[in-house]
């Protein structure tokens, strides 16, 4: 039998983004293979979704439509404390996280795709990648893709220099049934993007598609996040969990102490418009803490970092999905041609980095501006669960 002459590229992280490098890289004639270090059914961290030109692009390619995956709002509405909702018009295309990844993972059923893998060492020898995984499997190809998020193993071991900085807030998040919330509430809600602002918080709420992607009214489900200044030193109590489980980016749905539980609840009430502190007692509340990571370095030698592996940009840009999606066609533009046993394109990557650089920095300094026109994050706005 010949050996494949197919450049092998192996992928850490079976996220969305990972994902996607895996569809790019298979449509310029490499082999991926992707490693996901949860051991099971992997938690929707992000949620909702805002449907954006280079997802929508993806899935075109693989026969799909960004409507056939998303739920369509008609209008923005922003809620007030003691006035009526202020409306206008804004279409607007929203999807979700676990929808996305159904969409993604069904056509790359041929594929390997393996779980419970957590990197622990990267080698390059020569013109070969081992990756060595902490269940003592390992693996070789000609190139490896760092696409493990925010807790990137890939970045610890190929920029250990690079940290996660807390950028001084956090986002709780809810996602909930549509048939569970009460009628007079989804009537408000449904078909609009829906907004309320104060001193050091921010809340936003839409509906998306339902945990099977479905579509049709009752089905679906109402995502919101609600950005909330919180000092670091009380991160820690905040991410405690009920299963004592240690989290330090994500506390997930079920896990909250039942004080955590209380005084948020309290705080919603003192804090909200009523429409949205009632959709908060109403849900099993998640928490994300929001982290910066400057973009400085995605190449290294037979390896690459995409997505917030390689840098993080605020949640207020609506990107962070959109930007792994554009680093993985990037990527595979760059490695389009190559073939085992020839020298690494290192010009044609040197020129995908810098130009992803330059769109991730400006993308990010755009990120903390919308943070800080919101007072969230900045130094003399409000705080909230601040301990005595």
């Amino acid at each position: 039998m010949q050996p494949s002459k197919a450049v092998k590229v192996v992928v850490v992280g079976g996220s969305v983004g990972g994902l996607a490098a895996a569809h790019e890289l298979s449509a310029v004639g490499a082999e991926a293979a992707v490693y996901e270090r949860s051991a099971g059914r992997m938690q929707a961290r992000g949620a909702g979704v805002v449907m954006q030109p280079e997802v929508e692009e993806l899935l075109v390619r693989l026969g799909m439509s960004a409507r056939a995956v998303s739920v369509e709002l008609r209008e923005r509405q922003q809620l007030h404390l003691h006035v009526r909702p202020f409306r206008y018009e804004a279409p607007q295309l929203m999807t979700a996280w676990d929808t996305l990844y159904r969409a993604l993972r069904q056509p790359l059923s041929g594929v390997c795709y393996r779980l419970d893998s957590e990197l622990r060492r990267v080698r390059v020898e020569g013109s070969e990648v081992t990756a060595e995984f902490a269940d003592g499997y390992t693996t070789q190809g000609h190139f490896l893709v760092g696409a493990d998020g925010i807790g990137s193993a890939t970045r610890r071991l190929l920029d250990p220099s690079a940290h996660p900085s807390y950028a001084g807030y956090v986002a709780w998040r809810g996602l909930e049934p549509e048939s569970a919330l009460p009628g007079d509430l989804l009537e408000l809600l449904t078909g609009r993007f829906t907004f309320f602002g104060s001193d050091g918080l921010q809340m936003l709420c839409y509906v998306v598609p339902g945990p099977d992607g479905e579509l049709a009214e009752g089905s679906r489900r109402v995502n919101w996040v609600w950005y909330m200044n919180v000092p670091e030193r009380d991160l820690p109590r905040l991410l405690a969990s009920r299963s004592g489980k240690s989290y330090t980016t994500f506390l997930p749905p079920g896990e909250m102490l039942p004080e955590t539980a209380v005084e948020l609840a309290a705080t919603a009430e003192a804090s909200l418009p009523p429409q949205f502190a009632r959709l908060v007692r109403c849900s099993d509340v998640f928490m994300q803490p929001v982290f910066d990571l400057p973009p400085h370095r995605m190449i290294a030698d037979h390896a690459a970092l995409i997505g917030d592996a390689a840098g993080t940009v605020r949640p207020h840009t609506a990107s962070g999905t959109s930007k792994a999606f554009a680093d993985a066609a990037g990527l595979a533009v760059a490695l389009r041609g190559w073939a085992p046993g020839q020298d690494l394109p290192a010009g044609r990557l040197a020129d995908w980095e810098r130009e992803r650089l330059l769109h991730l920095v400006a993308l990010s300094r755009a990120g903390i501006d919308l943070a800080n026109r919101s007072s969230l994050g900045t130094a003399d706005s409000r705080r909230f669960f601040v301990s005595v």
